[in-house]
């Protein structure tokens, strides 16, 4: 890492985690332009494919985004064909998200794309490192997920 005044400088976390997100993202963002989707709307496409009828407020949890996001998310998706919404028959307010035929082609392709960046993943660390690097990434997770709750 660059010094300065014959200090090294250390990255944070945050920085590198940032750094690392943003050449993951570009990897698949890449590789679903060719479908008009974003990694962000991919993400919630895949949840909604994943468990057909969730409402909104899972859909978000699950993608770990806040309501409006998910809602504008949910709603290019739906302008793209890819999901529709059917209101809930306990709850009229809510609605059931579902994927379309149209969603399915996508869906497979981007899985593959998934699968893909693993296998890119594995050429710089071992089945093992990966695994542990998983189950860290699931702790700090669920650890900011409580440290966040009131902001």
């Amino acid at each position: 890492m660059p010094t300065k005044a014959g200090q090294e400088i250390i990255p944070t976390l945050g920085f590198t985690m940032g750094v690392t997100y943003r050449k993951l993202s570009m990897y698949l963002q890449h590789r679903l332009k060719p479908f008009d989707i974003t990694p962000e709307q991919w993400s919630v496409l895949l949840e909604v494919d994943s468990a057909e009828g969730l409402i909104q407020k899972e859909i978000a949890e699950r993608t770990s985004k806040d309501h409006p996001t998910t809602t504008r998310i949910l709603d290019q998706l739906e302008s793209k064909g890819l999901v529709y919404k059917q209101k809930g028959k306990q709850d009229r307010r809510s609605y059931l998200v579902f994927s379309t035929d149209k969603a399915k082609p996508i869906i497979e392709a981007g899985k593959g794309y998934e699968q893909e960046m693993r296998s890119e993943l594995l050429e710089c660390v071992t089945e093992q490192e990966y695994e542990v690097m998983m189950e860290l990434l699931h702790r700090i997770d669920h650890h900011f997920s409580g440290v966040n709750k009131d902001f």
